[in-house]
Formats: C-alpha cells, structure tokens, sequence
C-alpha cells in the first residue's frame, strides 16, 4: 500500500472517507509492526546459526538485517513525534512499550535543583513552606563516562492559603525522554561520524553497564533528526545564498522495500566556502538525499541558487547551464587525476607531462590561497593565463599524434572538451581551480559506507543527508560536532522557530563541557 506523506484536509472530509482513511492507517501500522517482529525473529535464527563455524556471508546478512530493523524503529520514531501525546488518544495503542527499567545505581549522580521563581506566595502573598518534592532523573554522557542528572523540583505550600508552588520541569529535547543533550548528540556523532551503527553502539554502552536497547537508540535518532530539521533548513538557505558553490554527489547504496535487495540511491553536497579567496563568512555544507541519480534533482535543489556552479562533468549538471541564471566552472583534479591513473597504470611519460604542467598552476593556487580575489585575479592573468595557453597548444598537439582510442586520447579529449568551464577560474578571483571543496565533504560518507553498508531505506538517506549537514558544517568551522550538537540540543526544544539562525554553528556559544559535580544548583 502507497500512502501519502501528508494527510489531507481532515476538517474536509466526511465521516465514511475518515473511517477508511483510519483503516488504512491502522492496516499500515500493524503491517510495519508485523515486518519489525519478522526481522527480530529472522534476526534471532540467524545469530544460533553463527555458534560454531562462522561465515562471512552470514556476518553480513546479520549486519543488513540489523541496519534494516535500526531504520525501522527510527523511522517509527520520527513518524510517531508528530503525533498527539497519548493522554491525547482515547483508543488503546497498537503495540505496547516495555516498561523502563530504573537508571543503574552505579552511575554517578548530578542533583540539579529547580526552586521556584516566586519567593512568596503568587495569590495572598503568604509564606512559602516546604510540602515535598519532584524527582525525575535523565540519563546523560559527558566525554568518557555517563552520568544521571537527578533533577529536584521542590514543591511549596502557603502557610496562609494552601496554594502550592513549584518550579516547571525543565524541557528536554524528546519530550518524556530519558536521554539527555549531550547522549544524543553522542549517539549521533557515532553513528555519522564515526560510523557506528545503533546495534554496535548498545553493545559499547553495555559493557559499561547501561542497557540501551537499539529500538530505544533508534526511537532517539528519529525523534531528533525531526527536531533539528528546521536547523538544516537554515543551513541550506545560507548555501545557497552565495555567488560560488561547489556540488558533487556520491552513490550510497539503499535497501529496496520488500524484496531485501539493495537499490543505489544519492547523496548530494553543496559547499559554501570561500575562505580561499579571503571572504570570513562562514563555511557550510547542506547534504540532499535522493533515490536515484536523475538530473532533475540538482535542477530542484539549485532552483533558487544563481552563480558559479563549481562541479564535476556529470550530465546532469549540465542543463543547469541553459538559460545563462547559473554558470559552470570545471575542475582542475577531475583532469589531473584521469592522467594520474595512466601514469599510475602505465608509466606514460606523456602523462607525467601533463601532470606536471598541471602541478605548475597549483603552485600559483598555493601562493595566493587566502589572498584577495582581486590579487588572485591579477595574478592569474599574469603567470596562470600563460601556462594554460601552453598547456592547451600541447594537448591538441599531441592529440593528434596518439591514437584515437588510445586512453590518453580519452584523458586528453575530456580536458579539451571542457576548456571555456576550466579557464573560467582565471576570470573570477572568487572562484577555485578545483571542486576539492566538495569532495572533501564527501569524505565522510565515503567512510561510512563501508561500516554500516547500505542505508536502510529512503527515509534513512534523508535523515543521514540532514545530520551529515550539520556534522560537516560544524567541521568547517572547526568546531566540534559533538560539543555542537550538545549545545543545539540543550537550547533547540524551547527556541523560537523565527530565531533559529541563532542556533548556525558560527552564531550559537558553544559551552565547554563542565567536570562531574555532585551537589545542588539553582
């Protein structure tokens, strides 16, 4: 059954459409819980299957089923914070939740004790007496260690009128969560920046003596992915904001439904970093997931952007280009690495040649990294115009005298057939000689591919598309994702939506992460 992602006008429609609107959703949900509870049996044969002699092959279907079961549970999770509180659903819910097991007593204590504002009380004006207290603890991670956050609402009653008086609870990011900021920040880092599925997380966190359950790991990971999606959205808004952007995109294998084969879907990059060219605005990268590899996608994400488009060759970027609102600047290292590959491959002196001609321009890039785009400008004009001129007479040159379907023939013929978009950085100093900028974005992906394999469904794509963005943004400001994160996180659950620029990695106060305290705080 397709269903749709948004749901219709319910005010509008009548009661027969409602109550097969209502079957259908109730149909869907029982058919996901039957696919979890499918995978957790399946899941369960297969680990008795591994006692005694051990497979690869069987290693990595464990692996593919563990990672398809952690995206379902979180995309339970991001789909289930939309929804109303359950003291808002009159019927009785489809599955049932164990209950949670108490906090482990080892772990040390942080008591934080929230008094209230008012000094006396807010109807008569009479005094305050103590009549009890609140306790509710939140689990937490600093660096190294967790810790539990016992936090203390003292409730106090008028001598005179009985009116009691006690301090709100503090917000949390997941509301009625158990986790706090800095162990969601932590649980996210690991799993997209250090490339740690949720399975291998709650194995690490046990042997520290905390049970956490991958459902429960995955129900945080969709909870805040949705809470940080407006933050992304900033992020995009100021990609695209800027004259000069680099683009790329990487296959990222994906899960298909139904058949448990794997499709190859897309994660896009677009870079804003124009610190080459001494411009102090902030650096940032806004990821994109796609399910496939179709041009279309680039033209719906660029749709509002006009400027230099630095990119690789693919064709898909090309119609970009039409009508003149975005123009192309070509990499340098797409024509340096095809020679590289010859010389690696066959010794080619004419290669060699090629590479080092190519060497002698990013010498000039080296020098005057960081400069002004005027002086960039000039003296490109005047040492790198030259060398390309040259470059250009030998590579038609000697075009002609190699064989046509030679592969230095193919190397040569890419180079030339993209020369106006390569000379196109010796006509703005803002521009780069190459799109390194996004490749080196990409790296991070590249990297997580081979630990956890594939996505484990579209869903999956776009919320390692959104994480990746603020992860990578943090890093090219050289801040650290996880402090950063920690920090959104504490702040983002009562922040004004209106205000959530504030919240950009070059705006926000990132605080240092305090030693373990034991005591009380107002």
């Amino acid at each position: 059954m397709v269903v749709a992602r948004t749901l219709p006008d319910l005010e509008q429609l009548d009661a027969e459409t409602l109550r097969v609107l209502l079957r259908a959703t109730h149909e869907q949900l029982l058919s996901h819980q039957d696919e979890v509870e499918h995978l957790k049996l399946l899941l369960a044969k297969l680990r008795r299957m591994q006692f005694g002699r051990k497979s690869e092959k069987l290693e990595r279907q464990i692996e593919q089923l563990e990672l398809k079961l952690e995206e379902l549970e979180t995309t339970k999770a991001s789909r289930d914070s939309q929804l109303p509180p359950v003291s808002e659903v009159s019927q009785k819910p489809i599955s049932r939740r164990p209950a949670r097991q108490a906090l482990p007593e080892h772990l040390p204590r942080e008591v934080k004790t929230y008094e209230p504002k008012e000094d006396a009380c807010p109807d008569c004006g009479g005094h305050l007496r103590k009549l009890g207290e609140d306790v509710s603890e939140v689990l937490e991670y600093v660096p190294e260690h967790f810790k539990v956050i016992r936090q203390v609402r003292p409730k106090m009653s008028c001598s005179s009128c009985e009116r009691i008086v006690q301090a709100p609870a503090p917000n949390r990011p997941i509301e009625r969560g158990l986790a706090g900021p800095g162990l969601l920040a932590h649980v996210l880092v690991a799993k997209y920046c250090d490339h740690l599925p949720l399975y291998r997380q709650s194995e690490i966190y046990a042997r520290a003596g905390v049970e956490l359950g991958r459902s429960t790991l995955a129900d945080w990971v969709g909870a805040t992915s949705r809470l940080l999606a407006p933050l992304v959205e900033a992020i995009s808004r100021h990609v695209l904001a800027t004259p000069k952007l680099h683009a790329d995109d990487i296959p990222v294998p994906v899960l298909a439904p139904g058949n448990g084969k794997t499709k190859i879907g897309r994660l896009w990059t677009y870079v804003r970093d124009d610190r080459p060219a001494g411009d102090e605005t902030p650096a940032a990268v806004w990821f994109v997931y796609s399910p496939d590899r179709r041009g279309e996608h680039p033209r719906q994400h660029l749709g509002s952007f006009g400027g230099f488009l630095q990119a690789d060759g693919y064709a898909g970027f090309h119609h970009l280009y039409d009508g003149g609102q975005i123009q192309e600047a070509a990499c340098w290292a797409h024509v340096r690495r095809k020679f590289y590959e010859l010389q690696v491959a066959h010794a080619s002196p004419i290669a060699a040649a090629a590479i080092e001609r190519i060497a002698a321009l990013y010498a000039i890039e080296s020098e005057i990294r960081g400069r002004p785009p005027e002086e960039r400008l000039e003296v490109r004009s005047t040492r790198a115009r030259p060398l390309l001129e040259s470059l250009r007479s030998w590579l038609e040159k000697t075009l002609a005298q190699v064989s046509r379907k030679s592969e230095i023939a193919a190397a040569i013929r890419y180079a030339l057939s993209r020369w106006r978009a390569l000379l196109r950085y010796c006509e703005d100093g803002r521009l780069e000689i190459d799109n390194n900028a996004a490749e080196r974005a990409l790296r991070a992906v590249a990297l997580g591919r081979k630990n956890y394999l594939f996505a484990g469904s579209d869903a999956g794509g776009e919320r390692a598309a959104a994480i990746y963005t603020l992860i990578g943004t943090a890093k090219l400001n050289d801040i650290d994702p996880e402090a950063y994160l920690r920090c959104v996180l504490e702040r983002i659950a009562e922040h004004p939506i209106n205000r959530i620029d504030e919240l950009l990695p070059w705006n926000i106060q990132i605080e240092s992460q305090l030693p373990l305290t034991t005591g009380t705080h107002a």
